[in-house]
C-alpha cells in the first residue's frame, strides 16, 4: 500500500501525456480500496530505475466465453517520456505475458489512442495486432446511473 502515492502520480503523469489531466479524479483512498482492499479489481506493476518510479502497468482479468479462459486486460501502460527507449515498457509487457501465461490466460488485450503512433509502432514490433473490426463503447458514471434506473422493457 506504500506504493499508492507513486501509482497515483504515474496515473497523473499518464493523463498529462494523453492530454487529459483534468479527467483524473482518483484518490489514494480509492486506489487503496480497489488495489489492496477486500475486493481487489486490478493489479499494478511498477518499473523502477534505482529508487525512481519510471513507469507502470495496471491490469485486470476479463473472460473469453469463446476460449473458456480468462484474459489479461492491460488498462494502462506508461513509461515517463524521458525514460523511454531503455526497455522499461518492454520489461513490463514481458512480465505481464508471464503472468498471463502462468494464470492460463487465452489472450492479452488493451486499447491505444489512435494518435499515439509511437505506442502503436512499439506494440506492433512486439507482435500485437490491432482489432480493426471492433469499436470500444463506454458508459460513464452518469450514463450507468441512467441505464440502471431505467425501466426494464421486454
Amino acid at each position: 500500500m506504500g506504493d499508492v502515492p507513486i501509482i497515483l502520480q504515474l496515473v497523473r503523469d499518464l493523463a498529462m501525456y494523453e492530454r487529459a489531466p483534468e479527467e483524473v479524479v482518483a484518490t489514494e483512498e480509492q486506489l487503496v480500496n480497489v488495489l489492496f482492499g477486500e475486493r481487489q479489481v486490478a493489479e499494478v506493476l511498477i518499473a523502477f530505475e534505482g529508487e525512481l518510479a519510471v513507469g507502470f502497468a495496471v491490469y485486470f482479468h476479463n473472460f473469453s466465453t469463446w476460449l473458456g479462459r480468462p484474459g489479461l486486460y492491460l488498462e494502462d501502460l506508461f513509461v515517463k517520456p524521458e525514460k523511454r527507449g531503455k526497455g522499461y515498457g518492454r520489461a513490463l509487457l514481458v512480465q505481464l505475458a508471464k503472468i498471463a501465461r502462468d494464470r492460463g490466460c487465452g489472450r492479452m488485450e488493451w486499447a491505444v489512442l489512435d494518435w499515439n503512433e509511437p505506442a502503436i509502432k512499439f506494440y506492433r514490433a512486439l507482435g500485437a495486432k490491432p482489432m480493426h473490426e471492433w469499436t470500444v463503447f463506454r458508459l460513464t458514471r452518469d450514463e450507468i446511473a441512467s441505464l440502471a434506473n431505467s425501466e426494464h422493457v421486454e
